[in-house]
């Protein structure tokens, strides 16, 4: 039995290792136009894998037209890990879905990968078969105000480059541009010749409905003369002719937001737009004082994460809310930019029974189909049970439910109230009996004295340590005459500093809090609600005869 687990553990660490050290493949673009050529990568992290890829495949639907490798050694905390890389330029051979088959390197093999090749329009006129110009294009002439335009920069070269080219930055007054991504190249082949291609895709939002007219961009680059020269050129190669090519002025429609948009709702013009929720941990044992982190993540294509609203919290009696700093990001697509927020908040329960949370609702504006939609998330209910070790206070305003009264174990309560009552009015009787016996001194106080509890307090709560201070203040606290509960109802700034303090608590935002405004409110209490610390008189002694 052993010897057969150990061959059972060897053959999962084969495969595992056999997974680790596969052929990854990977495109730079899922969609090309007929007559572009694509680049493939192909990634492997096993050092033993030697030579390069079967290409044999690729022939029926591609035209190899170049193929590299890259070695790479990065070093990461103490750890070396090399990877090598094949990069191979293809020109389809074919339009529509082609596919990338399998490639075997070794023991190896890659996945397929899917294609889209688009047929190209008509060839381009002679009068721009220049040997170098720009075609600019936009994805649609008219678009909603404050939505997503997409604009296309294709540089052509059929002569050689210097790489000191140079492309003017696009602005335009009453929109904002985002540039997506890096510039991408590859190769074309126009008219029967061999094209370089630069590619520039920029995101435009216009900000104002109307015509707006997106100016032309200005490319500045060197050709190399591949004419001999004449006389030898002493000081390095003869440089080459500098040239200027602008692109052409493109128009742009922009409508304003329709009417039957609600007026109160933020304008969100979108191609497609999603709404989901996460929980950290689920809420399916939920107790009372216990912390879950709720996470709403809106995403929408056309967007930027800077354009998309605050989701809603849940502000919902029975529980605590602390909301986190929103997670704003951006990711690139064919299609343009996908702005992704993301709200959490932490969610403390202070009493048990269902709690229901509202349904979150987002308005948006379908672009691709021009109409209004609404993304919903549901309601859900929380199941919230009577955690044992915590005692809750009971927040001002929100009294008990009478239904949580046990009505079997109200007569003990009776009989401690009455018991109570007698021994306060024995209490008392000796009290006043005490007044009229002579003067001794007090007995020395057992544990920390009020004054040294306060300056505890005082002290953590000026270091910002919330931990401490909630420690300090409930050492405070159970020296006064009254409950923390009870005078943070009566006094508003100490009730508020007390939730900050619980919010730094409950949620990570812990290390920011500031005990300042907790300290000022204890020390702004009405006196009556206060323990003083007993002060002894030594200005004089007590009487020899008292009277």
């Amino acid at each position: 039995m052993t010897r057969f687990t150990a061959l059972l553990l060897t053959f999962f660490l084969w495969a595992s290792l056999a997974q680790g050290a596969g052929l990854v493949a990977s495109v730079d673009r899922s969609r090309v136009n007929s007559g572009e050529t694509v680049e493939l990568t192909l990634e492997s992290n096993d050092v033993t894998l030697f030579g390069k890829p079967d290409l044999a495949p690729l022939e029926p639907s591609f035209e190899v037209r170049g193929t590299r490798q890259v070695n790479q050694l990065t070093t990461l905390s103490d750890e070396s890990r090399a990877t090598t890389r094949w990069i191979i330029t293809l020109l389809p051979r074919q339009t529509g879905t082609v596919l990338i088959p399998a490639l075997q390197l070794g023991e190896v093999q890659s996945q397929p990968i899917t294609l889209q090749v688009i047929e190209s329009a008509a060839q381009l006129p002679d009068s721009r078969m220049e040997p170098v110009f720009i075609d600019v294009s936009l994805d649609q002439d008219s678009v909603y105000v404050q939505a997503q335009a997409l604009l296309t920069l294709h540089i052509y070269h059929s002569v050689a480059l210097y790489d000191d080219s140079s492309l003017t930055p696009l602005q335009i007054g009453d929109a904002r541009v985002e540039q997506l991504g890096e510039q991408r190249t590859f190769e074309k082949v126009i008219n029967g010749v061999r094209h370089g291609v630069i590619e520039m895709r920029y995101a435009i939002y216009p900000q104002h409905s109307g015509a707006l007219l997106i100016p032309a961009q200005t490319f500045s680059a060197t050709m190399v003369d591949v004419k001999p020269s004449q006389e030898p050129a002493p000081l390095g190669p003869k440089p080459g002719k500098l040239i200027h090519v602008s692109s052409a002025e493109m128009p742009l429609s922009v409508k304003a937001k329709p009417a039957a948009y609600p007026a109160d709702a933020p304008w969100l013009p979108a191609r497609s737009l999603s709404l989901s929720e996460s929980w950290n941990p689920e809420p399916d044992n939920l107790q009372v004082g216990d912390s879950v982190t709720r996470s709403l993540t809106l995403r929408a294509e056309g967007l930027s994460s800077s354009q998309l609203p605050p989701l809603p919290s849940s502000e919902v009696s029975g529980l605590r809310s602390y909301p986190d700093q929103p997670q704003l990001s951006n990711q690139n697509s064919e299609r343009g930019l996908i702005g992704i927020r993301e709200d959490s908040q932490a969610l403390v329960p202070n009493r048990s029974g269902s709690i229901e949370l509202p349904a979150v609702e987002v308005v948006w504006w379908n672009t691709f189909e021009d109409h209004l939609e609404r993304s919903t998330l549901p309601a859900r209910t929380l199941h919230v049970a009577n955690n044992p070790s915590l005692v809750v206070d009971t927040p001002a305003g929100n009294p008990t439910p009478s239904s949580s009264v046990d009505n079997s174990s109200l007569w003990a309560w009776q009989l401690s109230t009455l018991l109570l009552a007698c021994t306060t009015l024995i209490g008392f009787g000796l009290w006043w009996r005490a007044r009229w016996q002579p003067a001794i001194l007090r007995a020395a106080q057992t544990g920390p004295s009020p004054r040294t509890l306060l300056d505890d307090l005082k002290r953590a709560s000026l270091a910002n340590d919330p931990q401490a201070t909630r420690q300090a203040l409930d050492a405070w606290a159970r020296q006064q005459p009254e409950t923390l509960a009870d005078m943070a109802a009566r006094f508003v700034p100490l009730s508020d500093a007390l939730d900050g303090l619980n919010g730094a608590l409950y949620s990570e935002t812990g290390q920011y809090w500031q005990g300042e405004e907790l300290w000022r409110a204890i020390r702004t209490i009405p006196i009556n609600e206060r323990v003083q610390a007993p002060v002894a008189d030594t200005s004089s002694l007590p009487p020899l005869y008292p009277k």
